[in-house]
């Protein structure tokens, strides 16, 4: 909720003062049916982007183009980093520095960044101690065709595919030429591993899933369900906005069909190139399906209860602030780790394919990014 700010002058040379007006109704003014219609255009949108990429690189029966499924993982990446700061960060801390609050410890400090702060610590905890436990089953999935992006990767290395694990091994020097294991001291981590990144040549990936399946599985899992959680929560609140929103709903209706897909285009991407276990290959439709029906459902709700749904009010407006928060802590740690680092730092595919081709996958996070601020300026 916006807090309507009027200024007014008593007298010429009287102080100016600031009436803040806190209206906790909505902006309902009809046109039924055209919001009846979002809920429509935004699920096909939303589907588009979440489930499509899911069954276009799990098909058995479908060819999917390995440049379009690399440019819409790496754009994808840049929405979900872009989401987090401008549509969930940025309206938290609006929403809880806002005027209408009551007084109290909430306006006295900066609970955005701080709610946000410990949802990251919180999602690393989480990851950590998850990836101990093999709560989510052991296999994997055949990798063909499950993400189609690793073909330009492995063209593109200098070495050629055949030639990425000798050259990781040649990275990783042997224990008895260097000074730790000669006078017996050994870093933390694996045994005798000083190679860099720690942990091989694709620390978290292809050479530790193998050496450890049940951790990197389980790790690989929680993050997919921490972006699940991330922006199911965030298509609710907007939904509900977006049901009783006033003379900005045209402006936002449009910007919501391409704000959801795109988002469901990242979270797709991801949920296409994750490595099932065969046992639960039905949980990525499940899981695209379920964020392409949140935001029409939210809307659908937020239309029956038109008439009660009051979301300028100052209990919706802290509730809003505090699950934006959250939200962007998730998809800020989901963003910079799991899609960011992980993809570029400890990717043996990337680090090995040259310069070109990762400033081409950084041009692709950095153009969802951009997309995604200029959406910011309307929703």
């Amino acid at each position: 909720m916006d807090a309507v700010l009027q200024l007014r002058e008593a007298e010429a040379d009287s102080p100016r003062t600031v009436v803040v007006d806190c209206d906790t109704g909505n902006g309902y003014d009809g046109r039924l049916g055209l919001r009846i219609s979002s809920i429509f255009v935004i699920l096909v949108g939303s589907f588009l982007g979440a489930v499509v990429p899911i069954i276009l690189a799990r098909g058995s029966k479908m060819k999917v183009n390995g440049t379009a499924f690399f440019i819409a993982k790496y754009f994808g990446s840049g929405v979900i980093i872009g989401t987090a700061f401008l549509h969930l960060l940025a309206p938290a801390f609006e929403a809880l520095n806002n005027p209408c609050l009551p007084d109290g410890p909430i306006k006295n400090y900066d609970f955005a960044a701080a709610i946000a702060l410990i949802t990251v610590f919180v999602m690393f905890t989480v990851e950590l101690l998850v990836s101990r436990f093999d709560i989510f089953g052991h296999g994997h999935s055949s990798p063909d065709g499950a993400d189609p992006s690793t073909t330009i990767l492995r063209k593109a290395s200098p070495h050629g595919p055949d030639d990425l694990e000798a050259n990781s091994n040649a990275s990783i020097i042997p224990p008895s030429e260097n000074v730790e294991a000669k006078s017996g001291f050994h870093p933390p981590g694996l045994p005798n591993d000083v190679s860099y990144p720690p942990g091989g040549q694709d620390h978290l990936g292809h050479h530790r899933e193998h050496a450890d399946d049940h951790a990197s599985l389980a790790a690989q899992m929680t993050a997919i369900f921490i972006l699940e959680f991330g922006v199911v929560f965030h298509s609710i609140f907007i939904g509900l906005t977006l049901a009783v929103s006033g003379d900005e709903f045209n402006v936002l209706y449009v910007v919501l069909v391409f704000h959801q897909t795109f988002e469901g285009l990242g979270l797709g991407s991801r949920l296409a190139s994750a490595q099932w276990p065969k046992s639960k290959a039905w949980l990525p439709y499940l899981l695209g399906f379920g964020y392409a029906i949140s935001t029409p459902i939210s809307i659908a709700i937020g239309l029956g209860i038109r008439s009660t749904l009051q979301p300028g009010s100052a209990n919706a407006t802290l509730i809003n602030g505090v699950f934006d928060s959250i939200s962007a802590g998730i998809l800020i740690y989901t963003g910079l780790v799991e899609l960011l680092a992980h993809e570029f730092m400890f990717n043996e595919h990337m680090r090995n394919a040259g310069v070109k081709v990762q400033l081409f996958a950084l041009a692709c996070v950095a153009l969802g990014s951009g997309l995604m601020a200029v959406l910011a300026v309307w929703a």
